[in-house]
């Protein structure tokens, strides 16, 4: 027995020594996620932090300045915050208090596929993340800002709205008034072609999730766009070739096929995107391939759709070591994806429509470095160049990229999509190597492509107007008196146009890009032979 003075002593003292242990293993802890650094071997699946994120590794790479997490998606997945490697700040109060009703709801305009709304502002104890718009019975996601356009609506229709303020923490108001609004008889007009894809295109991905941006059906999709992709066809659970088209669980099968038959009724082609983000496919064996095609070519005649387009992303292209030239490939997948998409054009025929649209790491950064993911789409581009009707790499959720001038340009510039475009149009020595060099591809097969709103992506978003700049200079040679200096003064006539990630987004953002950009390509000369 110890007398209770000494107790007390070793009580204290054991209290402190747990404090300082559970001090030292939190420290400990935070440290084990080092930041991220350049000229440092990553493995896969390391992890670094970078501007308060967690990211792991995808790819086995060296790092270099512009090749940040955030520069390079195709090499860094981020898993969430970086909260100290699980060190905590204590257990703050939860919000449990609900934004006030918004007030005074109002319609402002309202066209023949449009309506525009306003109201006063609610207040909350922390503050209102976005606005909810009830269209009917659908809840379309607004913004913080206190005005709406739905657009994409029905002619000489009757829509009631009424809108619900959210705060971060997820607490709802009650709902505004109610107001009806009642749309224009139909005028016409809009974008688009008949018969093939026009000259200059412009091309939309429409969705079948939910990203913020807002549910939209296919057949009410904004009809200046030419080439509608269907995003995405992924793989089924357990495959990495077995592709599935999943809609979302707001429409069917049956609409979606009821609504690409009165797309293409209307000159519009549609097509199946497959990948994304988050779709992983890979083509590693003779019976993947096989997988692959059937699969594919399934869902093609189920929807009756024009063709595909390849948006893989992440591990589903990259290159095994020593496979060093882009013309005779040795990496499996690659071998077989070719083969894949030479399978299905032939299965459909000269007007099936193949388009692609790699990361620009997967494509320009070939003029740098070659090896891994970088300048990995190359060869599958060279394989099938004879029968791929277009490319628009994502010019966005990208670093600075060398152009062929040696000067790195920043995405969102003009500078950035002329430098781009024109390195697929004259062609470059892969990694520097003039012994390997890639050939240009024809005017007509390039694109650029660019999100659709500031939402639509992390980086890229490119003002209309910017874009302008860098079309006039890419078609007509029209200066805008950029850093970048084209290499044929006098400009690519034949360029085909623009591509944008998503109808759904452009629409949410007010039509704002795409009825900049249409009048735009529709206002450029003629095409030469």
């Amino acid at each position: 027995m110890y007398p209770r003075s000494s107790l007390r002593h070793r009580q204290w003292w054991l209290s402190f020594a747990l404090l300082l242990m559970s001090a030292l293993f939190t420290s400990a802890n935070a440290q084990q996620i080092p930041a991220w650094a350049p000229n440092t071997a990553y493995a896969v699946n390391a992890k670094v932090t970078y501007q308060s994120s967690v990211y792991q590794c995808r790819q086995a790479h060296t790092s270099i300045v512009t090749w940040e997490p955030t520069a390079t998606p195709a090499l860094w997945l981020n898993i969430g915050a970086d909260n100290g490697g699980g060190g905590g700040g204590g257990n703050p109060t939860p919000d449990t208090q609900a934004p006030t009703a918004p007030r005074n709801l109002r319609i402002t305009a309202t066209t023949s596929s449009s309506v525009s709304l306003a109201w006063d502002a609610s207040t909350d104890n922390v503050g209102v993340a976005r606005y909810d718009i009830v269209q009917n019975a659908t809840t379309l996601t607004g913004g913080t800002s206190t005005t709406f356009t739905s657009n994409g609506l029905s002619p000489s229709t009757t829509y009631s709205y009424s809108i619900r303020a959210r705060d971060a923490a997820g607490n709802v108001s009650a709902p505004s008034n109610q107001v009806n609004a009642t749309t224009l008889p139909n005028s016409g007009g809009g974008g688009g072609g008949n018969g093939q894809v026009p000259a200059r295109a412009f091309v939309g991905y429409w969705h079948n999730f939910e990203n913020g941006s807002g549910f939209i059906r296919l057949r009410d999709v904004s009809r200046d766009f030419d080439v509608i992709n269907l995003s995405f066809g992924e793989p089924v659970p357990g495959s990495r070739s077995r592709i599935q088209f999943v809609p979302d669980v707001r429409t069917t099968a049956a609409e979606i096929q009821a609504d690409v038959a009165q797309l293409k009724s209307e000159g519009k082609k549609v097509l199946l995107s497959i990948g994304g983000a988050n779709g992983t496919v890979e083509l590693n064996t003779a019976a993947d391939q096989q997988s692959f095609v059937d699969s594919v070519a399934a869902i093609v005649t189920q929807y009756g759709l024009n063709g595909i387009d390849v948006d893989f992303e992440g591990s589903s292209v990259t290159l095994n070591a020593g496979d060093l030239d882009f013309r005779n490939p040795t990496t499996p997948k690659i071998i077989n994806l070719i083969a894949a998409l030479r399978t299905l054009k032939s299965r459909f025929g000269s007007n099936f429509i193949l388009s692609m649209a790699p990361e620009t790491f997967y494509v320009q950064v070939g003029f740098q470095a070659y090896g891994g993911a970088a300048g990995a789409y190359l060869p599958v581009i060279h394989g099938v160049r004879d029968i791929l009707n277009f490319i628009h790499v994502q010019h966005y959720n990208t670093g600075t990229v060398l152009g062929l001038d040696g000067v790195a340009y920043a995405s969102a510039t003009a500078d950035f999509q002329v430098a781009m475009a024109e390195m697929l149009m004259t062609g470059f020595p892969v990694a520097g190597n003039p012994d390997r060099f890639f050939a240009p591809l024809r005017e007509d097969q390039v694109m650029i492509g660019l999100p659709s709103s500031p939402q639509a992506a992390g980086s890229g978003y490119t003002p209309p107007a910017e874009v302008a700049k860098a079309i006039n200079y890419l078609v007509r040679g029209q200066s805008y008196g950029g850093r970048y200096v084209l290499r044929r003064a006098s400009g690519y006539p034949n360029f085909r146009g623009v591509m944008t990630f998503s109808v759904n987004w452009d629409r949410f953002n007010g039509f704002v890009f795409s009825r900049g950009v249409r009048p735009l390509l529709n206002g450029l000369p003629a095409t030469r032979n």
